[in-house]
């Protein structure tokens, strides 16, 4: 049953606007039926602390599901700290997944039942990746190992991630990841659209001196119609500020909530992730739409791919 409120502006829309305004009040009143509270948790992190860092994810996930959210959101290496100077140094905190901190997660997931997505270094064998893990109430649906790496704090030693876009189907809609550097490639977002993801979701440290955190989230969303929900961290870390912003951004490119630079906080937002899969953008019906995933032309992207048939 819709709320009362909705069915009052049901009512009031039909007696001003006539009977040809129903199908688009209809599209908005199912719009709100399928709304869920997202949340992406703007924390500190300690190096090297990872029980520490455990205890205050478990906290926040349980203050963020206390407040309704059913997706949660930490940022990349919520769990162990970044700026390692050393593989070897890592080593302590590194753990697999499934693991004894992502179990841990999974525990309060399904008590809670709520998504969450937290960074993580991940060990695959002699390998260490910096990893996202999916928790559902269901179990560890597993992890995205980040694609792109830049020359910066543990990203030097971690090994190029194996897992091309996975698109991970969960109760609280179909996630696809992009951690920080990643986003920066556009192809990331793209294909994990094509690959049916409905929100990108971005654990991230961007560091003071990154402007990635003013364009890129809303940028993602508004090319690829997706929901887009960037989580940073805050503090310092061995020299480096960390810039916060994070975001959660509706598949529009409107941001709904955004935290500031320094404060550790929780952000909420309301989000439907069926409309990301309403890709045809009606502004005047029969005057003005567009689809930009139909409307792409592929058979001329090749050098997108560095084909050497490209034109």
């Amino acid at each position: 049953m819709f709320p009362l409120e909705i069915r009052a502006v049901h009512r009031e829309r039909r007696a001003t606007m006539g009977c040809k305004a129903l199908p688009m009040l209809i599209e908005y009143l199912i719009a709100q039926e399928g709304n869920m509270k997202s949340a992406a948790v703007q924390m500190d992190v300690r190096i090297l602390a990872k029980e520490y860092n455990l205890d205050q994810i478990l906290r926040r996930l349980e203050e963020a599901s206390s407040s309704g959210a059913e997706l949660v959101v930490f940022p990349e290496c919520a769990l162990t700290g970044y700026c390692f100077v050393r593989r070897e140094e890592a080593a302590p905190v590194v753990e697999e997944v499934p693991g004894p901190s992502t179990e841990k997660i999974l525990a309060a997931a399904k008590r809670l039942n709520c998504t969450v997505v937290v960074g993580l270094l991940e060990r695959d064998g002699d390998r260490i990746f910096n990893s996202a893990a999916v928790i559902t109430p269901q179990g560890i649906l597993g992890t995205y190992r980040k694609l792109h790496l830049p020359c910066l704090g543990i990203d030097w030693h971690t090994a190029l991630g194996d897992k091309a876009f996975p698109v991970f189907t969960t109760p609280h809609g179909r996630i696809g990841i992009s951690i920080c550097y990643d986003c920066s490639f556009p192809e990331s977002g793209r294909i994990l659209k094509l690959n049916g993801a409905q929100i990108l979701v971005i654990p991230t440290n961007w560091p003071l001196g990154s402007d990635t955190w003013q364009h890129t989230p809303p940028v993602r969303a508004t090319e690829n119609h997706l929901h887009v929900i960037a989580c940073d961290r805050v503090g310092e870390e061995r020299g480096f500020r960390f810039a916060g912003h994070s975001q959660i951004v509706d598949c529009t490119g409107a941001k709904l909530a955004e935290a500031g630079e320094t404060e550790e906080t929780i952000l909420y937002a309301e989000i439907d992730p069926t409309i990301s899969d309403r890709n045809r953008v009606i502004r005047q019906a029969g005057l003005w739409e567009f689809d930009r995933i139909a409307n792409r032309r592929p058979e001329i992207y090749g050098a997108l791919a560095g084909r050497s048939d490209a034109k």
